[in-house]
């Protein structure tokens, strides 16, 4: 029997839990699907595409549309199957063994296992509460001399946006790659983009997932140096976006103005959350995504448990975070759904 690298087997697949349930607030996907428009412009352009054809390898029209929504230049825009693929390429690029890859913990768990598949050693530097990264944190990830380094703004599972000095600094102060993950900055934060020119260090990584509601599609995308974009050229797989993949971010794009009432509509219902957990006396977390990061005083994998049995579900994420619960801003049926199963479950 062949034997698989060290240590593989000892690492569980990574699986976001989908038991079935009346209502899904555990994984941030948008509550709203795209709108008619977008579905009935997607198939006449479905229609269309030669599918025994390989697709464009380069992705080149999906990339200029992309440059100009962004502003960002085309040779700097690179796109890929969701954001997690960005990330990989990023780490087969600049990672690898005796290449130190820092994450600010807690923080998005992709980071780290992608890391170890592209065979880089993490240094986490760990922040306590409440996850702001700050100068201290910063000489900290320095002082591990590392080739990459992760900042997850607005991070997850936490919510809250860090510092765009803080990217400043580790930009400036190494020449460590530095990996701005933004999935939610549509949501709220400030963008690190506008360093991206003044640093050839700098990477900004968004997805289509969230802001887009394309979660499905599964569209990532980088804002990065020219340089940077050749050297992903140099470990991606051969056309490793298909023709399908590429139409449904060209659409979107064309959409794009759909997107504004949408993210208004979730950023109203997460505020709504954080407002309403405080007046039931749960400990919930200020958040710029769209999610709610909380703690309710009885135990988190109790209360997890207790909402699924009643139809809701949300994400525990007590192991990164102790004793705390994520839920994502849904509808407005479905937030109040959940806030009234809480309310019922921590009597």
């Amino acid at each position: 029997m062949s034997v698989p690298r060290a240590g593989l087997r000892e690492l569980a697949p990574y699986r976001s839990p989908q038991p079935p349930a009346d209502v899904r607030l555990n994984t941030n996907e948008s509550p709203y699907p795209p709108s008619p428009a977008f579905r009935e412009e997607l198939a006449d352009a479905v229609r269309q595409v030669d599918l025994n054809r390989y697709p464009d390898r380069e992705a080149g029209a999906l990339r200029e549309a992309l440059a100009r929504h962004t502003g960002h230049p085309f040779q700097g825009t690179w796109v890929a199957g969701g954001s997690n693929e960005v990330i990989e390429q990023l780490l087969l690029a600049y990672g690898g063994p005796e290449r130190g890859v820092v994450v600010f913990e807690p923080t998005y768990e992709l980071h780290r296992r992608l890391a170890w598949i592209a065979h880089s050693p993490v240094r986490p530097v760990p922040l306590p509460e409440p996850w702001t990264i700050g100068p201290d944190d910063v000489e900290r990830a320095l002082a591990a001399r590392p080739r990459v380094v992760f900042v997850c703004s607005p991070n997850n599972p936490t919510g809250n946006a860090q510092p765009v000095g803080v990217v400043r600094r580790l930009a400036s102060a190494s020449d460590a790659l530095v990996v701005v993950d933004e999935a939610y900055v549509e949501f709220g934060g400030e963008s690190a983009l506008p360093l991206v020119r003044a640093h050839p260090n700098v990477v900004v990584v968004r997805t289509f997932s969230k802001a887009f509601a394309l979660a499905g599609a599964r569209i990532g995308y980088c804002l990065a140096p020219p340089q940077v974009v050749d050297d992903l050229r140099r470990v991606r797989l051969p056309y490793h976006l298909s023709a399908l993949t590429q139409v449904a971010g060209l659409v979107a794009l064309r959409h794009a103005a759909e997107a504004g009432p949408v993210l208004a509509e979730i950023r109203a219902e997460r505020d709504r959350i954080l407002t309403e957990l405080r007046a039931m006396g749960v400990r919930a977390f200020p958040s710029q995504a769209n999610f709610v990061l909380f703690r309710p005083e009885k135990p988190a994998a109790e209360v997890w448990a207790r909402l699924l049995e009643r139809g809701v579900l949300v994400r525990d994420v007590s192991e990164v975070v102790p004793d705390c619960l994520r839920v994502t801003a849904g509808t407005r049926t479905e937030v109040d759904r959940f806030l009234e199963t809480l309310e019922e479950v921590l009597r």
